[in-house]
This record gives structure tokens, sequence and C-alpha cells, in this order.
């Protein structure tokens, strides 16, 4: 057996009844570290020193740290470094809890109102979906990042959020077609990002008393108590979000599902069907799953006039998912209703809000709202159950909704209605993301029913 030699010479230290005194022992324990293990220290006991890991440490005085970097003890001459990121970064929210984090992405001083997102996957697709504007996205899965992102995977050309907070940043990337770090993504993009966070503790807060108002903050010059006023001022609820995310001009969108991500045999290309979509933060995959399933479509502002609409001679309208209160919207609730019952109509998400309250019905902010791909959803005319993606956080009142008008889908988890229907007007709508990125499939037969809505009224 090999024999393991010491890596320093070691002075045997007897006990006090072996005749060492007490003052003699503690004098030795009380030896500065570097002294009881020299720096002029033996090779290392096995192979090469060479393969050791080295790393170069910049000592700094007691107590010092360069903001978002390591920390280094003075007492340790320099050698001991902290090897993780220390806190640099705070969330206020306006019940008064501050949570300390660790900073990613852009810094400054970012105010939102916090939600929490159940989804496993996706991350990047939720940062660029519109409908996040104005809000922080708590992610609940608590490992975020590992992906990386690409430029394929993006909803919109940008990001709206005001802020990402999750438990774990990845360190690493392990995807084949990542081109950046999520980091350096929302650097670029010059959103705010936090982790090393207790996303669980601050989601059943949510939860408990509905979504909150928070503030991000990495600048050290802001104390406590002004972050926590910043928060208890700002509002969302009565604030137009969609003007700040619609396009600002017309365009035609052509492009489809890639083949590689086609999944639906339900396509029917053979008859074309022309669709104006009004962009009130609309997700690139609906236009892409629309023009999957045979339409030409043209985009439109959220402020677009209905009488111009009405000129293209459209075969439907879609009006899109968008973020905020769809009261603060008022305009577009008069556009909607100026064309219902002209031509068919799809209505999603914020379109869906808007088509209730054209018919006379009212909304409502929910508590916490639903941000996730996991929502279980029936309709209610054939028994089916869906599992669906949703985002929003005001819903349609179904006792509000006049004669005529069918709640046709509800929400297993709150029995919250997630779609409508008039057969006279020829509409539909969702609550939810038929299209689905991210998130589960079930739902994209939706947008069959807007083509035959579409088919019915031609013949």
């Amino acid at each position: 057996m090999a024999t393991i030699q010491p890596l320093f010479p070691v002075k045997s230290i007897q006990h006090p009844r072996d005749g060492v005194s007490s003052s003699e022992l503690q004098a030795v324990l009380r030896k500065p570290f570097s002294l009881l293990f020299p720096k002029t220290s033996a090779a290392p006991i096995r192979g090469d020193s060479s393969r050791w890991l080295r790393i170069p440490v910049k000592a700094v005085s007691s107590g010092q740290s360069a903001k978002g970097g390591s920390t280094v003890d003075a007492s340790c001459d320099g050698d001991v470094q902290r090897p993780w990121k220390t806190y640099d970064a705070r969330l206020v929210l306006e019940d008064g809890s501050i949570w300390r984090a660790k900073a990613f992405g852009a810094s400054g001083t970012q105010v939102g109102e916090v939600v929490f997102n159940t989804s496993l996957t996706g991350y990047q697709e939720i940062l660029t979906d519109p409908s996040y504007a104005g809000q922080f996205v708590l992610m609940t899965n608590p490992h975020i990042g590992n992906t990386g992102v690409n430029p394929d995977d993006e909803e919109s050309s940008q990001c709206f959020l005001a802020g990402l907070v999750i438990r774990n940043l990845s360190i690493c990337t392990s995807n084949w077609r990542c081109t950046e770090s999520l980091g350096d993504y929302l650097a670029k993009k010059n959103i705010m990002g936090i982790y090393d966070v207790d996303t669980r503790a601050i989601t059943r807060r949510l939860r408990l008393d509905g979504s909150l108002i928070g503030v991000l903050s990495t600048e050290e010059s802001r104390s406590d108590e002004e972050l926590l006023e910043m928060a208890r001022r700002w509002k969302i609820v009565g604030v137009d979000l969609i003007s700040g995310v619609s396009c600002h001009a017309p365009y035609e969108w052509s492009e489809k599902t890639d083949a590689e991500w086609e999944f639906s045999n339900e396509r029917n290309n053979a008859e074309s069907f022309h669709v104006v979509a009004y962009d009130f933060g609309v997700k690139h995959n609906i236009l892409r799953r629309l023009a999957s399933y045979g339409c030409r479509i043209t985009v439109v502002p959220s402020k677009w006039p209905a009488l111009e609409t009405l000129k293209m001679k459209p075969d439907g309208v879609l009006f899109s998912n968008g973020p905020g209160d769809p009261a603060a919207v008022p305009y577009a609730v008069e556009t909607v209703k100026e064309i219902i019952g002209k031509v068919p109509v799809f209505g999603i998400c914020m379109g869906h809000q808007l088509l209730g309250q054209a018919l006379g019905g009212r909304t409502f902010k929910m508590k916490f709202g639903h941000h996730g791909g996991n929502h279980p959803v029936c309709d209610l005319r054939n028994g089916r159950v869906d599992i669906s993606a949703q985002n929003h956080n005001y819903a349609v009142d179904p006792a509000s909704l006049p004669v005529g008008v069918e709640a046709t889908h509800i929400n297993l988890n709150d029995n919250s209605c997630a779609g409508l229907a008039c057969s006279e007007l020829k509409i539909m709508s969702l609550q939810y993301h038929p299209e689905s990125s991210p998130g589960p499939h079930d739902s994209d037969l939706a947008f069959r029913g807007f083509i035959d809505l579409m088919k019915a009224n031609k013949t």
C-alpha cells in the first residue's frame, strides 16, 4: 500500500495531561492559518501539478467587494476567493417585502406587475410575448437558461416585459440551436433579470394576495423606502398598453409554420382566405398557424379604422392577443363593434375580452391571472378537454353577456370563461393561445374552426 506523505512538516501536539501546558496548546492554535499551512508546501499528493486548476485571485480589503463580483477576505492573504456572485439586486413588492437577489441582463431600476408563469419550457417565447408588457414574469420552474436563446423562437421583434425573475440561472447552455446565453440576450434587449431568489415563496404570496406591483433595482443609491414608494405609486389598471406593442403601419404576412415544426394534418391550402389581423400584440406563431391553414394575412395597427378594414373585403378578421386592461382601450372596443356581424371574427385572449365588451358584457381583473402552458379547458359543446397555454390577467364575466352569446369553453381550474361564440354574428373567441408557443398543441383545431366559419360565410 502506498504511503501518503504530508504536504508540510507537522509538529505533534501533546495533550496537557501528557506534559504540554494548556497555554502552549492555545498558543499553537491561535497561529494564523497561513502559518499553520504555509504557501511553500509540497506538490499535490498525486499526479502532475500542471493538471490542477489554478485561478488567479485579486485580493481586496476585508469587507470590500466589487459590485456583483466575488468577495475576498484579506485575512486569507489573497489565497481564498468566494467563487460565487454576491447579492447585488433587490425586488421590492408593494406589500413591503424585500427580496435580495443577484442580477443578470440589464441593470438599473424598473417597475412592473409581478406575475408567475408555470410553464416548464419555452422561456424565450415567454420573453418575447407582447402580452407581458408592463409585467415582471416569475418562472416557477426553478432552472432557467440551459437551452440559451436563438433567433427562431422569438414571438415578436423585441422583449416587452419589464423583467424576469428566476430561481436558478444555468451556468452553461446545451442546445444545438443556441446562439447566445440568456444573460447576454437580456443585456442586449435591455431587460433586467434576477436569480437566486425564493420564487416558491413569492409565488405563494402572489396566490394569497394576488398580483403585486414590484420594483427591481441594482442601484445601491436607492433606499428600500424609496423603491417601496415607487411600487405603491405605480398603476397598471386602466393603462393602455396595446398602443406600445402594436405595429405602426399595415403589412402582409405570408410565412407558414416550418415543415420541421408542423404537426397538424388538418391544413387545407386548396382555398385561400384573406384575413385582416388587428395587432394588439400579436404573436408570430398565431400568424404562422393561420398561414399554414391557407390564409393570406394583412396585419394592421391597433387603431386601424374599421371602415378601412371593411374596404379590403376580408373573408375574416382576427382580433389578437395583447397586454393589459381591455377596459383601458375603448377605441379598440368601438372598432370591434363596427366589424362584428359583417364578417366572421376570431378573437384570441385580448381579442376575446374586447369581443365580450363589444357584445355588452363586462370584464374584470383576476386575482393572479392565468400564465402557463398547463391549463385544462373544457369545450362545453362536446365535452372535449384540451391542455392550453394561457397568459391573461383579465376575464369576461359570462353572466353579463346578452342572450344569443354562448360561453363555449371554461377553465377547469376556476370555471372562468375561456371561450365565446355567436352563430348569428359569426363570432368565435378563446381566452387562451391556440398556437401554443410554448405549450401543448391540443387547441390548434381552433384555427380549423375559424376556416370553417369563413368557408360557411362564403357559401
